[in-house]
């Protein structure tokens, strides 16, 4: 379809169904002062979230889950601080746990047990010196809804709804779905300003924010011979919102999407006519959208595309929902890419 034809594609965009392989993300949960999702893989993770009211914590807790019988926990500790103490201890009650950057196997398990059943738990750094309360509000019903995604409650390897089932009654991790990407190696389409121009009246870009904003849309090679286009369209505090087209020599086009992108994934849809992205970043081939709930960068959403030769398929979407200083996002769907 050529530029002149660009009104044109745009409502037959608009006007067709989604495709029956579309990805469907699970939906982050909140349990009190922790959030948790789990993916289409069955990997769960939950994180600690700060008060709903007060200052950002200085430290995180996120614990992380795959599926399958013999998976164990996995834990991290994050901060958004920059000269932050790094916590080399964390007590729960009176049980206390020695720290590296991350914690993995029988120690996390027995630290994720005394979640379930702790009530405070505190980080400490080299010196012994507090640095850290994190709420164990909620936890327990977080690992319980992780038990039940996974297909855990009611066998041993269960964390709160423990019984005496044996591990290998727990299902197997199902397999992330595979997307076919062409094989990258085109040079990067150069357009023409008549082709500029179009994408704008297509995409209702708004004007620079200042005369000297370099609004130059960026242009990328996704394999045979086609180009993305990221044209920046409007901007706010922190996002930068960008229309998608694809462009095969004259032949120019809204670029498809097999699922809701940038501020539309939530929620908050700018009414473009072309597929968006905020914060757009693209790198061997692979497109990412990073839409910031707030500038400090603990919510909003997070995917990548890839594009398979008609369209942008979601590889992986991460969302965190509660604005409450843990810049973790919690993973709700993947998939694997093979070039061919």
């Amino acid at each position: 379809m050529k530029i002149i034809g660009l009104a044109l594609a745009t409502a037959l965009l608009a006007a067709a169904p989604r495709p029956a392989d579309a990805p469907r993300p699970a939906t982050p949960r909140t349990f009190t002062d922790w959030a948790v999702a789990c993916d289409n893989v069955r990997r769960c993770t939950m994180a600690s979230l700060g008060p709903e009211s007060g200052d950002t914590p200085g430290y995180t807790v996120v614990l992380a889950r795959a599926a399958g019988p013999t998976a164990g926990y996995e834990l991290a500790i994050g901060t958004l601080a920059d000269d932050a103490r790094r916590p080399t201890r964390l007590t729960i009650d009176a049980q206390s746990f020695v720290l590296a950057r991350s914690l993995v196997g029988p120690a996390a398990q027995r630290l994720a047990s005394a979640i379930a059943r702790g009530r405070t738990l505190r980080l400490f750094d080299a010196r012994g010196r507090p640095v850290a309360t994190v709420s164990l509000a909620g936890a327990a019903a977080a690992l319980r809804f992780i038990d039940a995604e996974q297909g855990r409650a009611g066998t041993v390897t269960a964390t709160v709804a423990t019984g005496p089932r044996p591990a290998a009654a727990v299902p197997l991790a199902p397999a992330a779905p595979v997307i076919a990407a062409p094989a990258l190696g085109n040079a990067p389409a150069a357009l023409s300003p008549k082709q500029i121009a179009a994408m704008k009246r297509t995409a209702r870009c708004e004007a620079p924010p200042f005369p000297d904003s370099d609004w130059r849309p960026q242009v990328y090679p996704v394999g045979a011979g086609a180009s993305l286009v990221v044209l920046p369209c409007s901007t706010g505090a922190y996002n930068l919102i960008g229309a998608v087209f694809v462009v095969r020599g004259s032949w120019v086009e809204p670029a498809r999407a097999d699922a809701p992108a940038g501020f539309a994934a939530t929620g908050a849809d700018p009414e473009t006519p072309a597929t968006s992205v905020v914060n757009a970043r693209v790198e061997n081939g692979v497109l990412s959208s990073y839409a910031k709930g707030r500038g400090l960068g603990d919510c909003g959403m997070t995917q990548r595309f890839a594009w398979d030769g008609t369209r942008l398929r979601l590889i992986e979407q991460a969302e965190m929902r509660d604005c409450r200083g843990n810049p973790t996002f919690l993973r709700t769907w993947t998939a694997r890419v093979e070039r061919r």
